[in-house]
């Protein structure tokens, strides 16, 4: 199971960029503090912006070194896939059509509780009819490595750039996505 942004593709989403154009502080847990506006006005503003910055991110997406061949690799093993994202259903599912990623099973902030929330993990257990303790949600950042623990799966960091400082939250750390094939049962 995979997060999107940042681990199976790039779309050069700029975080305090986007706190910027909100006019947030640096570092807001942008999601949630959405949700914490006071007015009804707020949130709409806020949420067109959002939604802007996740379209412009989806429209320049691409693969994260090692994604493409490692999905392959994957489908032809026949391993079961999905994606959990905290993205808006509309840019992933651009993202994912720019890029054609072969997963049919896709979760987004729409169809669950936005993460580190364990219910978008719980979802795709139940429809993957697979114990949620068997599975691993392989993410880039502090919210994956907590959905995976709150929901009782395995958790494994896709490490680069500073994000080494989650290493520790993580049950598994690879440096190249295709490290991943390592981690698979022996068929």
């Amino acid at each position: 199971m995979f997060d999107l942004d940042g681990t199976l593709v790039d779309s050069r989403l700029d975080f305090s960029l986007l706190c910027q154009r909100l006019g947030w502080p640096q570092g807001t847990a942008i999601l949630e503090h959405l949700h914490s506006l006071p007015s009804d006005t707020e949130r709409q503003r806020a949420n067109r912006i959002i939604e802007d910055f996740e379209l412009e991110g989806a429209q320049q997406a691409g693969w994260m070194p090692g994604a493409e061949q490692l999905l392959q690799q994957l489908a032809e093993l026949q391993v079961p896939r999905a994606i959990l994202t905290r993205n808006m259903r509309r840019a992933t599912a651009l993202c994912c059509q720019q890029l054609q990623i072969p997963i049919e099973l896709v979760l987004t902030r729409e169809d669950a509780p936005a993460k580190p929330q364990p219910h978008g993990l719980w979802q795709i257990a139940d429809r993957l009819q697979l114990p949620v303790s068997q599975l691993l949600y392989v993410g880039d950042y502090l919210f994956d490595l907590q959905t995976a623990a709150n929901a009782g799966a395995r958790s494994c960091l896709f490490r680069y750039g500073d994000n080494g400082r989650f290493a520790a939250q993580a049950d598994f750390v690879v440096d190249d996505l295709l490290e991943l094939l390592q981690l698979l049962p022996v068929r």
